[in-house]
């Protein structure tokens, strides 16, 4: 073929994502699963994800990303969905021998399985969950152990924020860290600026983790001063118990809850709430936050590492970690500000355009073209998801 220049081969990406996006009650990190990977494949890399079986799961192509189940049956509970995956991953892997780099994401409740220990690929870490120090006390099983040795045999990592690269560069002072943040639904940003009524708190139904439990008690504080009632909207382990705190607090009458949300639901509910709250102890992101600054709406938060960098001062309030009394006052003076509400408001929406899924995933795949070695080829001026395809 005289005359012309034969086009590179694509960069294989092998990913093992532990949770597919399509499986019912997927959390945050297969959100971002979907939403870089279907933008690598419009930017023209070929990627596959290694993910974990559930009942009705298919392999196949979806948004130009092709997706493998690996584990053992239906992969009908969270358990033996982890020790099916955890089994048979490593022959998964050796069954790509075409790929160019594999990208392991972290894992609950160890974090990592030292993947560059068991395959001769450069490997990149994507470090979107750390907290196997939480479930070693709950458990009393040592996977901060796990989770720090296995992290040190990584050298190559990318992290969401600046609070998990610091501990990651903690664990592994060799290592390079790359932060690069989650994106935001930019349908967000179309929903009307308003000044709301309720108080929002979204998110996994934890009392102690995502501190539901510390919410309720700032919310018996000052229910009585807001006009409005507490909207906690999600699922999780803590369902009863929370609506148990609640009963026994005597608030039960001033607290709905609205269940999981998503798509234009989930939108439509942090645009109409007047304030968000997001009391977790410990966070590695706070993409519930930046969708709802995305959406104008305030935020309330503790001073945590990961939700300052997301709440900015302009654009909501951070009390001192896990002071009850604070988050109430806090929320509650917020609530009755509808000037400083609105400015907020606008201010949130301006900082939430910088969490962009289409750069974001453009500064991704430079980092996997680094780490394979491979030049990076000319990419279009904005990558073009991929439009969904039928299941193969």
């Amino acid at each position: 073929m005289t005359g012309r220049t034969a086009r590179p081969r694509p960069l294989r990406v092998l990913h093992l994502g532990f949770e597919d996006p399509l499986m019912p009650g997927a959390g945050g990190g297969s959100v971002r699963t979907r939403e870089i990977n279907r933008r690598l494949a419009g930017l023209g890399l070929d990627v596959t994800v290694l993910t974990t079986r559930f009942p009705g799961c298919a392999d196949g192509v979806r948004e130009g990303v092709r997706y493998e189940h690996v584990g053992m049956g239906r992969g009908a509970n969270r358990l033996t969905r982890l020790l099916g995956y955890v089994a048979l991953l490593p022959r998964a892997v050796w069954a790509h021998p075409d790929a160019d780099l594999v990208v392991e994401d972290s894992l609950p409740p160890f974090s990592s399985m030292a993947v560059p220990l068991w395959t001769r690929r450069p490997v990149v870490g994507m470090v979107q969950w750390l907290h196997a120090r939480e479930k070693a006390r709950q458990y009393r099983l040592p996977f901060h152990l796990v989770e720090r040795a296995a992290v040190r045999t990584h050298r190559r990592l990318i992290t969401v924020s600046e609070g998990i690269a610091e501990r990651v560069s903690a664990m592994n002072p060799a290592a390079e860290v790359e932060v690069i943040g989650n994106g935001v639904d930019q349908t967000l940003f179309a929903e009307p600026a308003q000044l709301g009524r309720d108080v929002l708190c979204l998110g996994r139904l934890e009392l102690e983790g995502k501190g539901l439990g510390l919410l309720l008690q700032a919310w018996a504080a000052i229910e009585s001063r807001i006009d409005g009632d507490l909207v906690i909207a999600g699922g999780g382990p803590d369902e009863d118990r929370v609506l148990h705190l609640a009963r026994r607090l005597g608030i039960a009458h001033r607290v709905r809850f609205a269940g999981w949300v998503a798509g234009p639901d989930k939108a439509a509910l942090l645009a109409a709430s007047r304030v968000v709250v997001v009391p977790s102890r410990a966070e590695t992101f706070g993409i519930v936050a930046v969708e709802a600054l995305a959406a104008a709406t305030p935020v309330v938060a503790f001073d945590i590492p990961c939700l300052r960098e997301v709440v900015p001062h302009t654009c909501g309030r951070l009390a001192p970690p896990f002071d009850v009394d604070a988050l109430a006052a806090e929320v509650a003076n917020l609530y009755s500000d509808p000037a400083r509400l609105l400015a907020f408001g606008a201010a949130g929406r301006a900082f939430a355009a910088r969490f962009n899924w289409d750069d974001l995933a453009r500064r991704q795949a430079d980092v996997y073209h680094s780490a394979a070695h491979r030049p990076r080829p000319e990419l279009p001026s904005a990558p073009q998801p991929v439009p969904l395809e039928a299941r193969t």
